[in-house]
């Protein structure tokens, strides 16, 4: 069989292989109009688990995807909702620490590689850097692809976008405001000094206002965006759990106390209307 033949048929393959999945999703994909949200992943930290997956949090306004924060696993976790991760076209992630951002690459390859249509836009602090990473990272997948028909450069689909305090989004489903919250304190001199944030960002949506904390200690610009919203999604950590893990890491290795610490975070969700769907 001669090179060119072998070419087609990879790209006969391919096309067939997502031809296949799209039927495969149009089966699962459900109708959604109103405001619906889906918690993703609810385990912070860095440490995988085998029961849980990383923060990220789908919300759905009348059949728009919009994706809050990208934890490892949330590719899986999407597919696993029912609903097709080619589809999302806005994510917002609240700060680049790994356990909200460990899945961004692995749903930007899925995607390109199911060949979406649109850009995907990401907003955050730091997510220029972030997006410009992942897109270095899968150049050696989308090269070999080359030879499968897959030939959008992925710079053409994926945008980082690092964003200030304010309007950050809007569109006919939804309008995203941020504010700066108080997870992160660098000392000057430091590499992030300057350079990264964090954030809490309220989506008002034609039904329903649906407010995420994202990480934060006490802040009163997230007291102040968050008045008013029919629901919140804060992550939250359990000091009994820590203080018990803490005690059982000191008996044994002292630097384990960070992994300890990180690991017990975990998204908690606060409802004030019933026709507002958790899932």
């Amino acid at each position: 069989m001669t090179k060119t033949a072998i070419s087609a048929l990879a790209i006969v393959a391919g096309l067939a292989m997502t031809a296949a999945s799209d039927r495969a999703l149009a089966q699962n994909t459900p109708a959604s109009t109103g405001t619906t949200l889906i918690t993703l992943g609810t385990r912070g930290g860095p440490l995988p688990t085998k029961d849980r997956a990383q923060s990220s949090n789908l919300l759905v306004v009348n059949g728009a995807l919009y994706l809050v924060d990208a934890g490892g696993g949330v590719t899986g976790r999407i597919a696993q909702s029912g609903y097709d991760f080619r589809k999302i076209g806005k994510i917002f992630i609240t700060h680049p620490h790994s356990d909200h951002t460990a899945g961004l690459a692995t749903l930007m390859v899925s995607q390109w590689e199911y060949q979406r249509a649109e850009p995907t836009d990401i907003y955050g602090g730091g997510v220029a850097a972030l997006v410009k990473g992942a897109l270095d990272y899968l150049t050696p997948n989308a090269e070999i692809r080359w030879a499968e028909g897959k030939r959008r450069p992925m710079a053409d689909t994926f945008h980082g976008h690092d964003v200030e305090p304010g309007l950050v989004y809007q569109d006919a489903n939804v309008k995203v405001t941020a504010v700066e919250n108080t997870h992160f304190h660098f000392q000057p001199g430091t590499p992030p000094y300057g350079k990264y944030k964090s954030y809490s960002y309220r989506f008002e949506t034609p039904d329903r206002v649906v407010f995420f904390t994202g990480d934060t200690g006490p802040s009163d610009a997230v007291v102040e965006l968050a008045k008013g919203a029919d629901l919140y999604v804060t992550e939250t950590t359990s000091p009994d759990a820590v203080v018990e893990c803490v005690s059982m890491s000191w008996a044994t290795s002292p630097p384990s106390v960070w992994i300890c610490w990180f690991t017990e975070s975990s998204t908690s969700v606060s409802r004030s209307s019933t026709k507002l769907l958790v899932t």
